[in-house]
Order: structure tokens, then C-alpha cells, then sequence
């Protein structure tokens, strides 16, 4: 299924005439239009790059040295940003566990964001005062890693802090924080298995695995385990298997080996060996017969599951495998797209996909079942189709437009120096699992060399033994098993926000909560009294320098539409943004869900392309068209490899000016998007998304809908194909347009190719379309909505109201006096929920920006039992703030730190940068507003933010919903001075809609 929102030879175009350029500051400039001449010159059509080309100019010059202690150090040369990676990885993972103490590995990679002997307290303030960004610890199966990207002038500090942790850590860790990390990691397990489809996973891993596997359990532990873990317990961990022998260093980025390896023996050469941790070895288990098993959970339709253990990253037959599963249901062109929800219409979703790990791997598919069809009928004709597919093989083109597609995603995320998939990941997984750090290199070439008999052989070995079949229907959950006491818990999810963030905007602002890998954990954070007087001086900070945004130039087409343009040269890719003034924001307040709709289509057909059609096209470019919406614009993004630019942009221009809404298609998009509205109402998030926007600004409001965009069930079941094509012709137009770009070519080779796919656009008679504020919001009325969620282990409490702020008044006091309220880890209202009280994974608040009335909202998703406690926790964090606990100068300083360090590393990545110029525009700023933000951090006072907080955040106008489950939470409302609203969700659509008439 396609979603609706991851040096070459360069294409010879003609380039443009004269073209002025808007660099740093002033209000932008606009350069001429191209000449009739450079409108007419089409580029040339050009065959998508050959894949082995493509693959071969992938790679990461390194060096590598090892310490005397064992250490491994490997460093990439990379001087595009002033910024450098660093990133640990310690050979031990949850399958070194041993029984009774499972969730161990990733408890203690918690601990370890706790503070260190030389570095006391919260590991979040030293990275926050030297600006780190993409930082961040999970857990897996196989590994633990520790990651930060930091200014070059940083890099000193990051590596004595990396190394204080590995080498002088046990000192700093006491009861106290275990007994508080313990409850934020079970809070933490309590959150992922909230979730629909929540539990699914413990069941996946011991039907596969045999009692005692390596594999068995899962990363996040099980609550009795953690509820027993001891001091003792973790410290004999810790002194077991996190030596530097045992763990690889990657520092990637502004710095040579050279500079490197004094400054590595200097902080890491003292530390000693430890003992050797040998993972544990794991053979590829099979079945002795097929397993079934049928589950039910709180869910808005039937899925069904196919699973096999198969071999690890290491043996040959992973790529073939990685393909295999591609090819049936990763791309958007995959077999089970096309056979079960292009043709049959009987499943609104399906996938397939490898999970690699050292030892094993996981492949899985899933079909959700469209609502209302008969799921054993589902069961057997995807049975049918896996057959046929093993027995025959793929084709040479489903081989060739996997790996093409994978490639062209793995080129995109190496313009990453670090995070969660740039360069230094690839580097230090290969040196991990494989003793060879350019093992991605080599990957890549056997995705290259891969034939469909080599994909077909796999298959019939592996994928011939018995299968594990579950099947999850709708119903009442089984049993859930609760912590021992009432420390806190959630799983391994990233936190989800209920409000979407704008182009450039962070959600719910900075909020670096520790995330996991999907079936990891993430880190945690403490703060602590030092264990005993600093031994090793914390190295000074350099001089960071301001940040230097890339110039920004413009042109316009001689239609008039406007180009925004920045250059980046890291990798040969370009990103496109054709942004539209719409957004969620444009639906008729009775007709919500048209836009969604209306761009879900857009890929599905246009006048010359079909569904499947378009979808092959993009991979065997490499390209990657996407329809999205916030609640202020519409834009449909291209990602191109450069020197598949000339055909990206042709099926871009086609998808975005011709699009057929064939009515067969209208009707099966319509029926996929009622299931995810159905899924909506299951989700905690999505019931809070469509509760609290219609309580602050009211049903008429544009923005008094969920940022889904799903809209109203009843109103997308009766959408015309009239009504598409109407909103199309309003919103989707040329004189709503902009163009954003970011790539590796001159402006003046992007605007002859951008003239010629869209200079001929001609705006169509309708009235172009209009978005109405001028009504305020209502009065807020102060009070509880309880979301009645049965068999919820855990509450989302969201609450919030709209303040006389628009997001372009450009509220910078506000918003910097928020990130010490909640808009940021060490933020009050987190601390307090998380690190004090552990009753929480994550929670925050946040001055959301939009282009038109700002929002003052909180997000905190907190244990069940302590639902009432946590909202009257809120308001007190938030009354003290805005009265007697103003802003302190520490407080202070970590804004102006964090806000002005973290530049170079926020804007790393052309799709940053991207990001950047698009919100830029939305919100009136000059080109040159990052470049100027550091000096408005440094000039910032304690009493200004004060000042701003005390105005603005009010805690008696907030308007409080809660989805959790009603007779666990009801009575802990009662008491809190508000009125409290018991309300049970909207009914899911039951079944697909009657097509509606052409």
C-alpha cells in the first residue's frame, strides 16, 4: 500500500537565463521568469539508471584502529556540515538474557542515560548544552547502541561523556534509579501494548521459538522479570558484557582519523578489558507442523498473519529473502497489492517484510481484511497466492524494481552522517555482526546481482516448512499482565502526537524522548545527586559557530508559479514540494474527508497511467512521489535520484495535473479510507485527535477536525467522483502552487525541467478555493471528556485551548518559555510524570504552531492507576510555572544552549532543509530567519519568558480529554474541580460503503 503523509553522472539540461539569487537576509528576492525558449527545451526522456551503476558509487571511505583495551574505532571523513556522529554499539542484546531476567539489556540502557561518575545526573543536560541532535538509545535483539550527532567544536565532550559511561559508570548507579527507571521501562511496555495488535508480537516469538531461544522473548521484558530485578542483578550485567572489547566506536562526520584516535585513546585508553560476551548462538528453528492461533484485541478489523524464522544477516540467502518479501508485498506494486486489494477488494492493507537479525530473521505478512468480507475466504486466497508465487518465482522487472527501490532508500538515508540509519549505523553494524565494516557494500551488490531463480530457490527452502498462521479478530482482549506494583509502564513506540506538525516543525516541539527499533526500547534519563567528586575534569567547549543556511534563490515560471530553491550537493537526490494552500484545513466543514480522499486517488490513476502502473514506474526509477496534508497545506513531494530526474518529474507532473478518478477506484480508495477511520477509533491517539480539536475551536472551524484528514465516516460514503474532481479543481491548481526544491543540481538546470511539466498549467474556471478564520473560537469551557476505552493498561491524557496567537506572529518568547513548561525531555511536566514519579514513558506540552490560531496543548500518556493523579500533577506543574517557579538561570541556559548549538546538526539533510524553506514560507519568515535565530536565543531572559508564560498559559481555561478505560479512571476524576463528560466512541464503519452514484 502507498502511504499518504525514506558522485553521479548528472542529466544535461539547458540552462536558464539570468537568475538573481535571495541569499541571508531581507525579504526574499524574485527572479525573472524563464525565457520562452528554455519553456519549450523539454529535457530529453532518459532511461532510469542502471542499478549496478547506481550501487557501485555507493561508499563510505573509513579507517579503523583498535585501542589496546579492544576497542574498536572506525572514523568516516565527512566535511559537507560542521557537525560529527558518534555512535557506541555494545555487543549484548535482549537474546543474551538469561531466564528470570528478561527486559535486563534494555533496563540498563536506560540506566545508562542516568548519569555516570564524572557526568552525575541526567544524561539529556550535557547533550542539550552542547547542542546534540539525532541523539538517542535503543535495544535490540543483538545490540545495544548509544548515538549523537554534535557540532565539531563538541566532539571533545561527547566522547569523554560516551566514555565515562562505558568506563566509570557503576558508582552513579543506585536504588533509587533503578527502582524509577524500572517503572518509566514498564510504562514503557505499557504503551506499545495499549496499541492495537499491541500483544502480538510476545505471541509471534514463542509460537516461532522454542522455550529457552535466544529469541524468545522480547526486547521489552516481561513485568515480573522487571519487577524483580535487583542492584546486584544489574551491576553484575553491566560488569559482564559492556567493556570496550565488546563494543565498536563510530565517530562519522567534520573530522579526520587523524584528529580522531588522540582524542579516542585520550578518554577511552584507560578503560579496562572486560569480559568477552560471546552472543548467543542461535540455530534457525522450524516448526514441527503448522501452527494456528487466534487472538482477539480491542481492533477495527480482522489481520492475519503469516510468519517463519528464517536465516540471519549473515547467510546468503537474507538478500534473497529481503527480496523475496518485496516483491510480495513491500512494494506498492507487490503481488498482494495487486491481487488482494487492486482485484479481489478483499483487504484494505497487506505486507511483507524481513526482519534481519544476527542470528535469525523474522518473514512476515499481513492482510488486513476489508470490514465486512469473510476473512477465511481472505485466508485461503492468500494461501493460494503464496503458493503460486514460491512454485513460480518472481519476475526479472519485480526483482529489478525491489532493488532498485531499496537502493535508492538506502542512497537517501546515507546523506545522514548519524541518527538511526546514516552512515556511522551502516558502518558499525557491519563491524559488529560481520567483523567487516564495509559489509553494506556488499549487500548491495548481492541485491544487485540477484535473480529471480536465486529469489524462487530461497523460497521453496524456507518457505515450504511449516508456517505459524494467527489471526487476530475483533473482541475482547485476554488477560493482560500487570506490574507487581505501581512503579509505571509502555513498549517499544515512539510517541505519538495528536497534533501534526507543520512543514519545519517539530512535533510538539524538540521532545527528544528515547525511541526504540521496532522491536527494541529506548533510553532513559534521571536526575541524580553526583555519586562522588568528579575524578575526570569535564573538557571545555569550542567555539560553535552560527549557523550557515543555504542560500536561497527563486525563479518563476511563466505561468507564475513560484520555485523556492536550495542547493545541497551530499548525495544525488532531489526533493520536490508542490505545495498547495490547503491543507486539512480545506475540507467543508460538512464534507470532511473530500481532501483525503482526493489525494489517496492521485497515485491511483491518471488519464494515461493506472494504479499499478504508476507504482512500477516509481521503482524502477528510484523515485518516490508522495501526497500529504497538514492542516495548513497540501503538497505532493517528489524524491528523485538525479540522474532520474527528466522521467521522475513527468510522472509527478502526471499524478499532480491529470488524475483519472476512475469510479472503481474512488470506490475501493473509499473503502481502504473508512477502515482506517475504523482503526482511528481503536487507537488512543486517534480518538484523542478527533475529541479535542472539535472541544477547542468547535465542529465550523477549519481546524476543528482531526489532523488525519480521514474525516466524517458518513460523509466519505457518499463522495461523488464529481465531488473529487470539484475539490481538485479548487485547491489543486497553479495559482495555489509553489514549488519547493532541494538537490544537487544549479537552479539553472531544475527550472527548464520544472517549466517544462508544469509551465503550461493553466488555472481551470472554477473560483479557487478559500479557508474562512475570522470567527475566534468559543470561550473555552473547562472541563474532563473521558473517552470510555475498555481494557486500557494505560490513559492518554491530552488536553489544551486556543490562544490569541497566530503562527505567524511568529510567538518566539512563547514557545522558548514552553520548552522549559514541557516542550522538551528535561522539561518540568516530563520530569515530573516521567523521572520523579515514573508514571509515564513521555510527556510534554507544546505551542503548536499553525498558520492561523495557535493552540497551547499537552500530550502525556500515563499508567491507568494513576490517571487522576497525573492530571492534578499536570496542573500543578503548570500553575507553579506561570506563578511563584518561573524560569531559573539553569533553565534558561539550556534554551539559549540547545536552541543555538543544535543548528548545524538540525539542518543536516536536504530533506531538513526542505522542511526549512517550506515553513519558512508558511509562516511569513525571511530566508534568513535561521541564520538569525542564535543571536535571539543569546539575547533571552529569565523575565521575558516569565513574562510571555504568564500571559499566555493558563491552566483554568485547559479543556482536559482523557481515553482510557472508564471505570478504572472515572473515580480518580472526581475531586479535580472539573466537570466530567463520560462519552464512548463513534461507531466504526461496519462494512465497505455502498458505491455512491458517478
Amino acid at each position: 500500500m502507498r502511504r499518504i503523509v525514506l558522485s553521479l553522472a548528472l542529466l544535461t539540461v539547458m540552462a536558464l537565463p539570468a537568475c538573481t539569487t535571495a541569499s541571508g537576509g531581507g525579504e526574499p528576492q524574485t527572479a525573472s521568469a524563464a525565457s520562452p525558449e528554455a519553456a519549450s527545451a523539454e529535457p530529453a526522456k532518459a532511461a532510469p539508471a542502471p542499478i549496478a551503476s547506481l550501487v557501485r558509487q555507493v561508499e563510505i571511505p573509513y579507517e579503523q584502529f583498535t585501542l589496546d583495551n579492544g576497542l574498536r574505532v572506525i572514523v568516516h571523513e565527512d566535511r559537507k556540515a560542521p557537525v560529527v556522529a558518534v555512535s557506541v554499539w555494545y555487543n549484548v542484546g535482549s537474546k543474551d538474557e538469561p531466564a528470570g531476567k528478561t527486559g535486563f539489556a534494555h533496563l540498563f540502557e536506560h540506566l545508562m542515560f542516568n548519569g555516570s561518575e564524572n557526568s552525575p545526573g541526567d544524561y539529556f543536560e550535557p547533550l542539550a548544552e552542547i547542542g546534540a541532535t539525532d541523539y538517542n538509545g535503543t535495544t535490540w535483539f543483538d545490540r545495544t547502541n548509544y548515538f549523537e550527532t554534535v557540532p565539531r567544536p563538541a566532539l571533545d565532550r561527547i566522547l569523554f561523556l560516551e566514555s565515562d559511561r562505558m568506563g566509570h559508570l557503576l558508582g552513579a548507579v543506585t536504588q533509587e534509579k533503578l527502582t524509577n527507571q524500572i517503572g518509566v521501562v514498564q510504562n514503557e511496555k505499557r504503551q506499545g501494548d495499549n496499541e492495537p495488535f499491541g500483544l502480538v508480537e510476545y505471541a509471534q516469538l514463542e509460537a516461532l521459538f522454542p522455550k529457552g531461544h535466544p529469541y524468545n522473548h522480547s526486547t521489552i521484558g516481561s513485568m515480573a522479570d522487571l519487577d524483580k530485578a535487583s542492584l546486584a542483578d544489574v551491576k553484575a550485567w553491566f560488569r559482564e558484557r559492556y567493556g570496550p572489547n565488546n563494543s565498536v566506536l563510530v565517530i562519522a562526520g567534520d573530522v579526520s582519523a587523524a584528529e580522531a584516535r588522540p582524542l579516542v585513546e585520550k578518554y577511552f585508553g584507560d578503560i579496562p578489558r572486560g569480559p568477552v560476551n560471546r552472543p548467543a548462538e542461535a540455530d534457525v528453528p522450524t516448526l514441527p507442523a503448522p501452527k494456528t492461533q487466534l487472538m482477539h484485541d480491542r481492533v477495527a478489523n480482522t489481520r492475519l498473519y503469516r510468519n517463519w524464522a528464517v536465516p540471519g544477516l549473515l547467510s546468503p540467502d537474507m538478500v534473497t529473502l529481503d527480496v523475496a518479501a518485496g516483491v510480495l508485498g513491500g512494494l506498492a506494486s507487490s503481488r498482494l497489492d495487486n491481487e488482494l486489494v487492486r482485484k479481489d477488494q478483499s483487504a484494505v492493507r497487506v505486507s511483507a517484510s524481513l526482519q534481519p537479525f544476527h542470528r535469525i530473521s523474522m518473514f512476515e505478512i499481513t492482510v488486513d481484511v476489508k470490514p465486512g468480507v469473510d476473512a477465511d475466504g481472505v485466508a485461503r486466497r492468500l494461501d493460494q497466492i503464496l503458493a503460486d508465487y514460491i512454485a513460480n518465482g518472481p519476475t526479472e522487472d519485480e526483482v529489478q524494481r525491489f532493488v532498485t527501490n531499496d537502493v535508492a532508500g538506502r542512497i537517501r538515508g546515507l546523506e545522514s552522517v548519524g541518527g538511526f540509519g546514516g552512515k556511522a549505523v551502516a558502518l558499525a553494524e557491519g563491524a559488529l555482526y560481520a567483523n567487516d565494516p564495509e559489509y553494506y557494500r556488499k549487500q548491495l551488490l548481492a541485491y544487485a546481482r540477484t535473480t529471480p531463480a536465486e529469489v524462487k530457490a530461497a523460497m521453496q527452502k524456507w518457505l515450504t516448512r511449516p508456517v505459524y498462521a494467527l489471526r487476530v479478530d475483533p473482541g475482547e482482549r485476554e488477560a493482560y499482565e500487570e506490574a507487581a506494583g505501581s512503579r509505571g509502564t509502555a513498549a517499544s513506540q515512539r510517541p505519538r502526537y495528536y497534533w501534526q506538525p507543520q512543514p519545519g516543525e517539530k512535533p510538539m516541539a524538540p521532545l527528544p524522548f528515547v525511541a526504540d527499533d521496532a522491536a527494541g526500547a529506548g533510553g532513559g534519563a534521571a536526575a541524580a545527586q553526583p555519586a562522588k567528586a568528579p575524578a575526570r575534569p569535564l573538557p571545555p567547549l569550542g567555539t560553535i559557530e552560527n549557523l550557515d543556511f543555504p542560500d536561497v534563490e527563486r525563479a518563476r515560471l511563466s505561468n507564475g508559479i513560484p520555485i523556492v530553491y536550495a542547493r545541497r550537493q551530499a548525495v544525488p537526490v532531489v526533493r520536490i514540494a508542490v505545495e498547495f494552500d490547503a491543507g486539512v484545513a480545506a475540507d467543508p466543514a460538512n464534507a470532511l474527508g473530500t481532501q483525503v480522499l482526493t489525494l489517496r486517488l492521485l497515485e491511483e490513476g491518471t488519464t494515461s497511467r493506472n494504479s499499478i502502473q504508476i507504482a512500477e514506474e516509481q521503482e524502477r526509477l528510484g523515485a518516490d512521489v508522495s501526497p500529504s496534508a497538514s492542516l495548513d497545506r497540501t503538497a505532493i513531494q517528489l524524491t528523485a535520484l538525479t540522474p532520474n530526474l527528466g522521467p521522475s518529474l513527468d510522472l509527478l507532473s502526471d499524478v499532480i495535473r491529470n488524475p483519472a478518478f476512475d469510479p472503481g477506484e474512488v470506490d475501493r480508495i473509499r473503502a481502504q479510507q473508512l477502515a482506517q477511520i475504523s482503526q482511528e477509533l481503536t487507537q488512543p491517539s486517534g480518538l484523542a485527535s478527533r475529541t479535542l480539536p472539535v472541544a477547542l475551536y468547535g465542529p465550523g472551524s477549519p481546524y476543528g477536525r482531526s489532523p488525519s484528514g480521514n474525516g466524517d465516516p458518513a460523509v466519505v460514503a457518499r463522495l461523488t467522483r464529481d465531488d473529487l474532481i470539484r475539490f481538485h479543481q479548487t485547491w489543486i491548481r497553479p495559482d495555489n502552487a509553489t514549488i519547493f526544491v532541494v538537490g544537487d543540481l544549479p537552479l539553472a538546470e531544475i527550472v527548464p525541467q520544472l517549466e517544462a511539466r508544469f509551465g503550461n498549467w493553466t488555472a481551470p474556471a472554477v473560483p479557487k478555493g478559500s479557508k474562512d478564520f475570522a470567527a475566534a473560537p468559543a470561550a473555552p469551557k473547562p472541563r474532563i471528556i473521558l473517552v470510555d476505552r475498555p481494557q486500557s493498561p494505560q490513559s492518554l491524557i491530552a488536553a489544551g485551548y486556543v490562544l490569541p496567537v497566530r503562527g505567524t506572529d511568529d510567538p518566539f518568547l512563547l514557545r522558548a518559555a514552553n520548552e522549559v513548561l514541557g516542550g522538551d525531555f528535561l522539561s518540568r511536566i516530563n520530569m515530573d510524570l516521567r523521572e520523579t514519579k515514573g508514571w509515564s514513558y513521555g510527556s510534554g506540552s507544546a505551542v503548536s504552531l499553525r498558520e492561523h490560531q495557535v493552540p497551547f496543548v499537552i500530550n502525556a500518556p500515563v499508567q491507568a492507576d494513576k490517571t487522576g493523579p497525573a492530571v492534578k500533577a499536570i496542573m500543578d506543574d503548570i500553575g507553579a510555572f506561570t506563578t511563584r517557579q518561573g524560569v531559573t538561570a539553569t533553565e534558561l541556559q539550556r534554551v539559549i544552549n540547545g536552541n543555538t548549538r543544535e543548528l548545524a546538526g538540525q539542518f543536516e539533510t536536504s530533506d531538513d532543509v526542505l522542511g526549512a524553506l517550506r515553513s519558512n514560507a508558511l509562516y511569513r519568515r525571511p530566508d534568513n530567519y535561521w541564520e538569525t535565530i542564535a543571536e535571539r536565543y543569546r539575547g533571552l531572559t529569565a523575565a521575558q519568558l516569565d513574562q510571555a508564560a504568564r500571559q499566555m498559559i493558563d491552566p483554568k481555561k485547559l479543556v482536559w480529554v482523557v481515553v482510557g478505560d472508564a471505570t478504572k479512571v472515572g473515580p480518580q476524576l472526581n475531586g479535580l474541580g472539573l466537570p466530567v463528560e463520560v462519552v464512548k466512541p463513534a461507531a466504526a464503519p461496519t462494512s465497505a460503503a455502498t458505491p455512491a452514484a458517478q
